[in-house]
């Protein structure tokens, strides 16, 4: 076993031997044994939290010094309660000689362990040679003080101002030279105390300077006593805030240490630093102020007036919040410059982009030259990508983040983007992030912006583009069908006229008015085909009727259902029977239908043209894609209308695997869609394809 765990369990065992002889001593001295066990309980944390640290790092002497800590707290209790019991006339065996020592070594017992332990934290060592007599004289100087404090003539301290000196008395100089050492002691402590400063700013290492910097964070306790011991005095009249200072040194400077040990990176160390500082200079300006305030206008109205007390309480609210502002800027600056770097250039970009004067695209460059890290990333969430998905304020894929911290950025509980840094700490980068998130969500604004309006332009093109395909191919058809046949027939009709003039009883005159009339029908026929596709003639009675007639002759089952919530059904309405065919897998359940009537429908022809095609147009490409692509063994097409929107949607039972492509027919048509003012959403898997558009109707 290492010694450091070996001598933490020692120290540990001397704890509880400690606690078990106040608890005997309390009967002596009259004190109830409930009371001292719970005087004893804040020397407990640092024996825990020194057996933990001995149990994880068992080679450091952390873990046998924060033992040290508590069974000084444990025997300065039971030094307290063996006194107590002396002075109560009931001296318990030895107190001859323990009488003496410890009146003086007592209260040392308090503050060597944290000392020794500032002074070798966290690896065991000094930070140099010259450290060594700081060492020295925090192990020599209390016994050596005490022992010169016994035998120095003289009255002994309370509670035992006359105990007699069982040690014997020396000279005189003893008791000048024992009030030497114990100044000594003092700047002592304040070395030690110093030491993790002067070891931190030597460090390059960011883990030491973190784990240092939670020691320096948790010795804040101590000048934090001396301020409650000054509004103690000031406002109680008396030290009893003392005892609060003290215990709280007694919980934080081993809670800090062992959470520098062995968890670091557990919070931001370097945040709560700067707002401990900044409170306690706080605090200690506001107790000079009202000290001050205090005294001036005791002076004017007289002691414990009101006006005096009014007129201090004016001043320290009036310089409360300008003066905390100040601290913690310059504080910051100070402790953690990189934070308030970061902060502040975030502040001036927010500024600058409401002027114009920047653009918020340049957060990246700024917060690398804040923080020092030329490898930090700022990632934006991609238009419409729910995804992980990255990119950067150009648009481009975000390199990968995996060798950095990343934090996400969040906005309004929806991420808009991730910070990832090569230097920083995570709780950093999260502070950083939540000052960022507006930045960083225009910038995915504007990243949308743009993508719309290049996919307007591009569907557009695409638009113009269909547009001229379909004209060209209206003319090939008319020129290759109906206009080479009406050419055809003048030139036949030109001959027959020919042919009757020169010999009119030779000439069929009604077999050539026949195949006149029949090659006139063959080109109405195909004028016909051409117009119904530009427009279906079905559309003259209505949506549904052009939908039943769109479904009439598939080969596949086919439900239609028209459903209507802007009228009132028809109490008696006139149905087309609909083939019953099971929804698909995980489809929803069809809403109640408006039976499809067998005529036109006028509560439908209200809806504008142009929404009617579209919606059409939507219906047969899906059925189109299901009957050739597909392999679907079932057809469902569901119409409504309802609150000033038209739906359309189409779901089969096939194999699934359509996407909206770009040179597809999907793709197309959400270009059609997207032009009416609607939204196509197509979803496709292996339990079929369902198309759905919504668009706007106008009724």
């Amino acid at each position: 076993m290492p010694w450091p765990r070996a001598l933490t369990l020692l120290l540990a065992g001397a704890f509880g031997a400690l606690v078990a002889a106040d608890a005997l001593l309390a009967g002596r001295s009259g004190t109830p044994v409930a009371v001292a066990l719970l005087t004893a309980l804040p020397a407990l944390v640092p024996v825990a939290l020194g057996l933990l640290v001995a149990a994880r790092r068992p080679r450091l002497v952390v873990g046998p010094l924060l033992a040290l800590a508590g069974a000084g707290a444990a025997a300065n209790g039971a030094a307290d309660r063996y006194l107590a019991a002396v002075a109560a006339g009931s001296p318990p065996a030895g107190a001859w000689w323990v009488v003496p020592l410890l009146l003086q070594l007592s209260w040392m017992l308090f503050f060597v362990p944290f000392a020794l332990l500032a002074l070798v934290f966290p690896d065991g060592r000094l930070p140099g040679r010259r450290w060594w007599p700081v060492a020295a004289g925090l192990v020599a100087v209390p016994p050596l003080a005490a022992v010169l404090t016994a035998w120095a003539p003289g009255s002994y301290r309370d509670p035992v101002p006359d105990f007699p000196h069982t040690l014997g008395t020396g000279p005189g100089w003893t008791g000048p030279v024992a009030m030497v050492l114990v100044l000594c002691l003092l700047p002592l402590l304040g070395a030690a105390a110093a030491a993790p400063v002067v070891r931190r700013r030597r460090s390059t290492d960011p883990v030491l300077r973190a784990r240092l910097r939670w020691l320096i964070l948790a010795g804040l306790w101590l000048p934090a006593t001396l301020l409650l011991c000054w509004a103690s005095y000031l406002f109680l009249d008396g030290p009893d805030l003392v005892v609060v200072g003290l215990l709280g040194t007694y919980l934080a400077i081993p809670a800090a240490t062992a959470v520098a040990i062995l968890r670091h990176g557990l919070y931001d160390v370097d945040r709560a630093y700067a707002a401990t500082l900044t409170w306690s200079a706080l605090a200690a300006c506001l107790l000079a102020v009202y000290s001050l305030t205090a005294f001036a206008a005791g002076a004017a109205f007289g002691q414990g007036s009101a006006p005096a007390a009014a007129a201090a309480t004016a001043v320290c609210a009036a310089a409360l919040a300008p003066l905390r502002v100040r601290l913690r800027r310059r504080i910051d600056a100070r402790i953690d410059p990189a934070r308030r770097a970061a902060l502040d250039a975030v502040t001036e970009l927010t500024g600058a982009s409401r002027d114009g004067s920047a653009r918020p695209e340049q957060l990246q460059d700024r917060l690398r030259a804040a923080l020092g890290d030329p490898g930090l990333l700022v990632g934006y969430r991609p238009p419409g990508d729910d995804a992980d998905a990255l990119v950067d304020a150009d648009g481009r894929p975000l390199p990968a983040v995996a060798d950095r911290t990343a934090v996400p950025v969040v906005r309004d509980g929806r991420r808009v983007g991730v910070l990832a840094g090569a230097a920083g700490s995570r709780p950093l980068l999260r502070e950083i992030a939540a000052a960022a998130a507006l930045l960083v969500e225009v910038v995915c604004l504007r990243q949308e912006a743009r993508l719309a309006q290049a996919e307007a332009e591009a569907g557009r093109a695409r638009l113009l583009e269909v547009g001229d395909t379909e004209r060209r191919r209206l003319e090939r058809d008319l020129h290759d069908g109906a206009q080479q046949r009406l050419v055809s027939l003048g030139m036949t009709l030109r001959l027959a006229q020919r042919r009757v003039a020169d010999d009119p009883a030779g000439t069929d005159v009604d077999g050539v008015l026949d195949a006149a009339v029949a090659e006139i029908g063959t080109a109405v026929a195909e004028l016909r085909r051409i117009a119904h596709g530009l427009r279906p003639s079905g559309l003259d009675d209505g949506l549904p009727a052009a939908l039943r007639g769109l479904t009439a002759n598939l080969p596949v089952p086919v439900r239609l259902e028209v459903t209507d919530g802007s009228v009132r059904p028809d109490p008696a309405p006139v149905a087309a029977d609909p083939v019953p065919v099971a929804a698909g897998a995980g489809a929803a359940p069809p809403e109640p239908a408006r039976p499809v009537p067998a005529g036109p429908d006028p509560d439908w022809l209200d809806v504008p043209d142009g929404i009617a095609l579209t919606a059409y147009y939507v219906v047969g490409e899906a059925l189109t894609n299901a009957v050739r692509h597909a392999d679907a063994d079932r057809v469902e097409v569901l119409a409504s209308r309802s609150g000033g929107t038209l739906r359309v949607r189409v779901r089969d039972g096939g194999r699934g695997g359509a996407t909206v492509r770009p040179g597809h027919g999907l793709h197309g048509l959400a270009d059609r869609v997207a032009a009416a003012g609607g939204v196509l959403r197509v979803r496709s898997d292996g339990s079929g394809t369902e198309v759905h558009a919504e668009l706007p109707c106008g009724s």
